[in-house]
């Protein structure tokens, strides 16, 4: 057993008892959960309310959780952000940077344990990992961009007859992260001696056009940058990749699951349930402006065999 894994069980294994003996006497506490994209599926549920129910915060006991989400649509979440905040939560769990720049906009005061943010300095999020200095905290998604650089390598190798890349990514997203990973993954790519084609899509109904204008200028394989959009239309993204003839490699393996051929990057179940950690030490009183930010270390290959998209 590993000295990592020994640690967290024994955490676990406290757990109960510090939370029993923090919590006031028949309190109930509230977080709320504020997502840009789909409503969490029942694994990803499953994976935060059980890290938070090792730690003695159990749902429908000592917890309530409300979960908001804006289904991709960026400019629905100023508005949810302040449903949220009336809510009065003790903790507020935002996914990804736009939805953690809406809460931070709507309240100063509520601590808030941030989820799949690339860059939250350059966000202006927090001052800096080590001490965050405002009411903002938690997980980065990547160490560095150079994660999409290793995910074109990653596909490359696996599609070595590629002369033709496509980068299908969000123009309106709100965030500084996107075009300057496109500029990282450009880079690459001319490294790599590859052709390129960039392809917008700001949302739904921009998809299936984005598709055809790749197979037009006959890409051999797309890079799929992470995104809200593109996660809550992943089965759909697996669809026209498989109809197009485009082995595809994405950022996350819940698209692998939904048919994609390929992705590489963080597990997001083991993601929120390190954000559970987070909300457990909030509670208890923790200040935001002192817990470190952490950047991912692990970092998963998912290869989907049955994949269409070959």
């Amino acid at each position: 057993m590993n000295r990592r894994a020994f640690v967290a069980g024994s955490l676990s294994l406290l757990a109960v008892p510090l939370a029993a003996e923090a919590q006031q006497a028949g309190r109930v506490y509230r977080i709320g959960l504020l997502g840009a994209g789909s409503q969490m599926g029942s694994e990803l549920r499953q994976a935060f309310e059980q890290s938070l129910r090792e730690r003695g915060w159990v749902t429908g006991e000592n917890l309530v959780i409300a979960y908001r989400h804006a289904e991709g649509q960026y400019d629905r979440l100023p508005a949810l952000a302040a449903e949220m905040v009336r809510l009065e939560p003790q903790v507020i769990v935002a996914v990804p940077t736009a939805a953690v720049r809406a809460a931070r906009d709507a309240t100063s005061t509520i601590p808030i344990v941030m989820l799949f943010v690339s860059d939250p300095i350059d966000e202006g999020l927090i001052a800096s990992f080590a001490r965050p200095g405002g009411n903002v905290t938690g997980l980065t998604l990547t160490p560095t961009r150079e994660i999409f650089a290793k995910q074109l390598q990653l596909l490359r190798e696996a599609v070595p007859r590629a002369k033709r890349i496509a980068f299908l990514w969000n123009p309106a997203s709100p965030t500084t992260a996107g075009l300057a990973s496109v500029r990282i993954v450009q880079e690459a790519a001319r490294s790599f001696g590859v052709e390129q084609q960039v392809v917008g899509a700001r949302g739904p109904e921009e998809i299936e056009p984005a598709f055809r204008a790749m197979s037009q200028a006959r890409a051999d394989a797309l890079l799929v940058f992470i995104g809200s959009l593109f996660f809550t239309h992943r089965g759909r993204l697996a669809d026209l990749s498989g109809r197009h003839r485009l082995p595809t490699m994405y950022g996350f393996g819940e698209h692998a699951k939904a048919g994609g051929l390929m992705a590489y990057g963080v597990n997001i179940a083991d993601a929120y349930r390190q954000a559970a950690t987070y909300v457990d030490k909030l509670l208890r009183g923790a200040n935001p402006a002192d817990l470190p930010v952490e950047q991912p270390t692990k970092f998963e290959l998912v290869i989907n065999r049955a994949s269409r998209e070959s």
